[in-house]
């Protein structure tokens, strides 16, 4: 998480020649959050290999810790050990959860912790405690939770579990992986089936995990959407887990290859899950020159090796249905967007707006700043591509303590005339440890400072 007492840490990318090489991006963030909260409810030891080590994780750690479990943290390249409590088993913190910037952490926490009689407060830094919570806490209150938050829905708030859980059957309002993961971590103390309909389909680790950890999950279809089943007073048995590349970390690489001119980036071993992988659909409908290689399977999930070249990208329609595919990788779509021959129009971003800042009216703004045109409605977003000029640039930006806006005006800075700084580039640690190094490794510019 970003340490509000540490100075500030500006930082500047300008255009350079062609970025070239094979780097690894880290660990999926997705995933290793739910590695280790599984881990935590597993009787017996988990392995994780590959996890991220960025703050957000690092928080769902620190959290999990608090309530019971024991957790080893692995040096460089090395295995991370947590040893479980069993479902039903977590002990009350004795400390308010501090999870930083971590939205993820927060839902998902939420649900483990309405499973158990146990009480626990939890707070996050100023931007977690503007995101609005009340989706994930109506659901959870039908279980049997008694959860206290601040106007809005908003952390800090305080979560009395329930020994004694409710199942229920749930049909989601909007389509969110977090709030459907929540409602079945809350489901798995609960006697009978808990069941999530979802009006689009979202990312399922949360599924594929439990499954792997010895839960009974069921999908099908409905009229109404793709359905989740879990059967609950589930037995968590510990396992090893292999993290893959993230792919919503691949991004921003990845899209600085498609566009910087003379690019080849080569990035090993990244997650494919077909729930995450719009942004790939999308870059290929531009005409992007996009090569998967060695494709695989790593512990139940489908990855990759990916190839981008320089090229030419054509504007598009993104649909509306694709978002929860792709709802990270908006920023640097727009990035993207901005190189384009003509128009690319997003439909159906709202949520956007409620990320860890308002992402649609930040990535609008500093593409005005950087003399990129641009529409914006109240959930869709135009962006007039120059059709392979380079944008102004030139701009000092707000990154809004984002570390997706932070990463994508630096990649937009890199194919820019004057180039493009950002106040603060610490945000980036908190899902991408070392961005600076790796993008300076392919051959980027990036320099300390505002220009």
């Amino acid at each position: 998480m970003t340490d509000p007492t540490a100075l500030p840490r500006p930082l500047t990318a300008r255009p350079a020649g062609g970025l070239s090489g094979r780097v690894a991006v880290p660990g999926d963030k997705s995933i290793s959050h739910r590695a280790l909260m599984l881990g935590a409810l597993a009787a017996g030891e988990t392995t994780i290999d590959g996890l991220l080590t960025g703050a957000d994780v690092i928080a769902t750690s620190d959290a999990m810790e608090a309530l019971g479990a024991t957790v080893h943290r692995g040096g460089e390249g090395e295995s991370w050990r947590v040893w479980g409590r069993g479902v039903g088993a977590l002990i009350e913190p004795d400390q308010v959860l501090d999870l930083g910037n971590s939205g993820t952490s927060a839902r998902l926490l939420m649900g483990v912790l309405a499973g158990h009689p146990v009480r626990a407060t939890m707070t996050g830094d100023a931007s977690l405690r503007r995101r609005p919570m009340g989706r994930v806490i109506e659901p959870l209150s039908r279980i049997g939770a008694q959860i206290a938050a601040r106007t809005g829905g908003r952390m800090p708030l305080t979560v009395t579990g329930t020994a004694d859980p409710m199942p229920i059957a749930y049909e989601l309002p909007v389509a969110s992986a977090q709030v459907k993961s929540a409602i079945l971590l809350a489901g798995l103390n609960a006697p009978g089936e808990t069941s999530v309909i979802e009006p689009e389909d979202t990312r399922d680790h949360t599924e594929l995990m439990l499954r792997a950890f010895g839960a009974e999950v069921r999908v099908d279809r409905t009229e109404r959407g793709r359905r989740s089943i879990l059967v609950g007073e589930a037995e968590l048995t510990g396992r090893p887990v292999r993290v893959p590349a993230d792919p919503s970390s691949a991004a921003f690489p990845l899209v600085a290859g498609l566009l910087v001119p003379g690019s080849r980036v080569e990035l090993p071993a990244v997650g494919m899950n077909p729930h995450r992988t719009g942004l790939l659909t999308t870059l290929r409908e531009m005409g992007a020159a996009l090569t998967m290689q060695n494709e695989r399977t790593e512990a139940g999930e489908p990855v990759a090796d990916l190839i981008a070249e320089a090229g030419p990208l054509q504007g598009v329609e993104v649909p509306a249905h694709r978002a929860p595919s792709m709802i990270d990788e908006y920023p640097v779509l727009c990035v993207a967007a901005a190189l384009a021959e003509g128009r690319t129009v997003m439909h159906g971003i709202g949520e956007l707006r409620v990320k860890e800042s308002d992402r649609l009216d930040a990535m609008a703004r500093g593409l005005e700043a950087c003399g990129v045109t641009v529409e914006e409605g109240a959930d869709w977003l135009v962006v007039h591509g120059t059709g392979g000029r380079r944008p102004e640039g030139g701009a000092t930006l707000d990154a809004r303590l984002d570390h997706r806006i932070t990463m994508s005006f630096l990649v937009l800075g890199l194919v820019s005339e004057a180039g493009v700084a950002i106040d603060d580039a610490r945000p980036s640690e908190t899902s991408f440890p070392g961005f600076d190094r790796l993008m300076a490794a392919l051959g980027a510019d990036l320099r300390p400072g505002v220009l």
